[in-house]
């Protein structure tokens, strides 16, 4: 998929997909949360907000508070591309959250999955 196309999507789209995926393994909106506001910096109040508006998925990336320095630590695949190994930045950022709501919806420990 063209990463521009990615880019534009809804970040309130995306976080609907992702929720239903976690849930659906019986993990919890909070856990999604917990693990969003550890990858970028984002306060609670700032997720809900922008869950609600039509923010850009790459937007919501780059206007990250703070992404957190442990996410180089993030390794694996989704849809069999190695995270790691992404050339762009911000795609890199996104597939890592990719990767992290698979870790939380095969049942991997929450602190794993902060890589704490």
């Amino acid at each position: 998929m063209d990463n521009e196309k990615v880019f534009r999507m809804e970040y309130g789209k995306i976080y609907t997909l992702l929720l239903n995926k976690v849930v659906k393994k019986g993990r919890s909106k909070e856990e999604l949360d917990e693990v969003i506001r550890w990858l970028t910096g984002y306060s609670q109040e700032e997720l809900e907000r922008l869950a609600g508006t039509q923010t850009g998925y790459g937007d919501f990336f780059r206007n990250a508070p703070c992404m957190n320095e442990n996410r180089k630590l993030i390794r694996g695949a989704v849809c069999g591309v190695r995270v790691e190994e992404i050339e762009d930045p911000l795609m890199r950022d996104i597939r890592y959250l990719d990767k992290l709501a698979d870790e939380l919806a095969k049942g991997k420990e929450m602190s794993k999955i902060l890589r704490s």
